[in-house]
Order: C-alpha cells, then structure tokens, then sequence
C-alpha cells in the first residue's frame, strides 16, 4: 500500500542556505533519526550529489535504499533506484523566496515491499515530514 504526504515550512534563510542543507547528505545521520548511513556514490558539477546509498530505519524497519537526486534552482527531486524494503520511493522539495526567507513545500510517496498496517505508515509518514521540514530547519545556516 503505497503512502504519500505533504507539509510546509518557512525557514528565515535565503534559498541557497536550504539547498547546501538538503545537498549535505553525509550530515543526516547525524540530525535525523530515520537515516544511520549515508555514502555518496556521484556528484554533480556543482558538488551536489546526484546518486547516494543509505542505511535507514523507520518504525523497526531497516532499509538499504540507493536514490537518484536532480537538482535546479528552487528545489530536488529524489527517486528510488533499488530498495531491500520498497518498491518505489518519490519526494521533492520546493522553495520559494518570501520577505522574510524562504518558504518550503516538501512531497513524498513511497510504496513498500511489504504489507505495513496503516497505523504504522500514518505514524511513519509523521516522522518522515518532520524530520524532512522541521529538522531540515534545525539544520539551515
């Protein structure tokens, strides 16, 4: 059964703050409690990454996940590539510039392998926006 979710967040700091938070892969462990590992296998021209591999766990749930990341201007979008725990994987972050920052909607669906009760997923899906929101903030310089 397949999970999506959405929320947004203002974040006083200008869009190219955000971006290098969200392109600082290697430093999720340390500020989000889904991810325990992450390797950057490829990187753009800019130092961005473009392709990385991830040990995560959500709910008891450990998860080997290879993603694929395409940047621009305002925004990333994320897909999965290979997964021993879901059959696919999408988000994206979009931001735009306001008065006072940046304000920023964050999306994402995923669809695991296995059935997962609906209290599970509903509770998962907290802590994935969360974390994607409100730690991303938490983390902007």
């Amino acid at each position: 059964m397949a999970v999506s979710g959405s929320s947004s967040i203002d974040i006083a700091a200008p869009i190219a703050n955000i971006l290098d938070a969200i392109a600082d892969l290697e430093n999720y462990p340390s500020w989000s409690p889904i991810h325990k590992e992450v390797e950057v296998l490829e990187r753009d021209d800019s130092g961005r990454p473009t392709k990385a591999r991830m040990s995560a766990s959500l709910m008891g749930i450990a998860d080997e996940q290879v993603l694929t990341y395409d940047w621009n201007d305002t925004g990333v979008t994320w897909d999965l590539v290979e997964s021993t725990q879901q059959k696919a994987q999408h988000a994206e972050y979009r931001l735009t510039e306001t008065e006072n920052g940046t304000h920023v909607d964050f999306e994402m669906s995923l669809d695991p392998k296995i059935p997962v009760p609906g209290f599970l997923l509903k509770k998962g899906k907290k802590t994935i926006i969360e974390m994607a929101t409100t730690g991303l903030k938490d983390q902007v310089k």
